[in-house]
């Protein structure tokens, strides 16, 4: 099988392509083509005709999609609709990664996929359209919705949290948010074996079990061996981000599990994440930010 991913330079993409095999894949980050384009886009899915085509290229950057808004709408929406006819010309599936922020967090028990899309911020739009567009050009294109993820390379919670604990400095977590934390490479797993399922419509994917951003930091610092450091649990009505986030995103699992796939508590995943920071940067070394508006 011929697959291509795109936004392969970026949290997703760059595993993505490191767990596949088997197959023949082609990796293109923004560097070698901006989905906002697709006379770039063209050459690609002419050249390598994928049988699958990954879309986890996207501004994710939350608060920066309230500042930059015709930004966020052209990578998120303009820019799946771009892929998705190019797909729909080299009679390639599509695979589109999307975000539980296309919720907006009301529901006290987890967003099952026909649930109605009611997001309250730039990003949340951006994405609820892209997949709009998607399925309008592409009916049968599979829509992954995931949540909190992160990976040992790239901007993300953990990553965060485990610089800022190497300084020593008392941390603030929110503790009135409620997800699911998503290992990345349990994500590109999971991905694969729904591209080989021929998997359509949309599906929920991420680590199973929930906590709070104040749960989550407290169990990695724990694991990371920060055990003593300070962590107070704030509301978010203390922070000032631009942008508002859901309360209560967590997703049902159940559409991942028909297609026979079931991914490990995200307690589970820390362990591996944690040696893979380690192998990467060191021993609590700070991670180098990596500022990119697409992946």
């Amino acid at each position: 099988m011929r697959a291509l991913v795109l936004g392969g330079t970026g949290l997703l993409g760059r595993v993505l392509l490191e767990e596949w095999s088997g197959d023949e894949i082609t990796g293109i980050g923004s560097g070698d083509a901006d989905i906002r384009d697709r006379s770039q886009l063209r050459a690609y899915f002419h050249r390598c005709r994928p049988k699958w085509t990954v879309l986890a290229a996207a501004y994710t950057d939350v608060d920066g999609c309230e500042k930059e808004g015709r930004l966020a709408h052209d990578v998120n929406a303009t820019g799946a609709a771009n892929v998705a006819l190019e797909c729909r010309e080299v009679d390639s599936r599509l695979l589109f990664v999307s975000t539980d922020y296309v919720f907006d967090g009301a529901k006290s028990v987890p967003y099952e996929i026909n649930d109605e899309m009611n997001r309250f911020s730039v990003y949340g739009e951006s994405k609820a359209e892209g997949e709009r567009l998607v399925r309008g050009i592409l009916p049968q294109a599979c829509i992954v919705r995931t949540s909190w993820l992160f990976g040992a390379n790239g901007r993300c919670f953990p990553n965060t949290i485990l610089n800022a604990a190497g300084t020593g400095k008392k941390l603030s977590v929110v503790d009135d948010q409620m997800g699911r934390p998503t290992y990345n490479r349990d994500l590109a797993r999971a991905i694969i074996k729904l591209c080989r399922a021929g998997a359509q419509e949309i599906v929920h994917a991420s680590n199973s079990g929930s906590c709070s951003w104040y749960e989550f930091a407290r169990y990695l610092l724990r694991a990371a061996g920060f055990a003593d450091l300070p962590v107070e649990a704030i509301p978010t009505e203390a922070l000032s981000h631009p942008a508002r986030r859901p309360k209560r995103s967590v997703l049902s699992l159940a559409s991942l599990e028909q297609y026979d796939i079931q991914m490990r508590p995200w307690q589970d995943t820390v362990a591996d994440y944690i040696r893979e920071r380690t192998a990467l940067h060191g021993s609590h070394q700070p991670i180098p930010p990596r500022i990119a508006k697409t992946a």
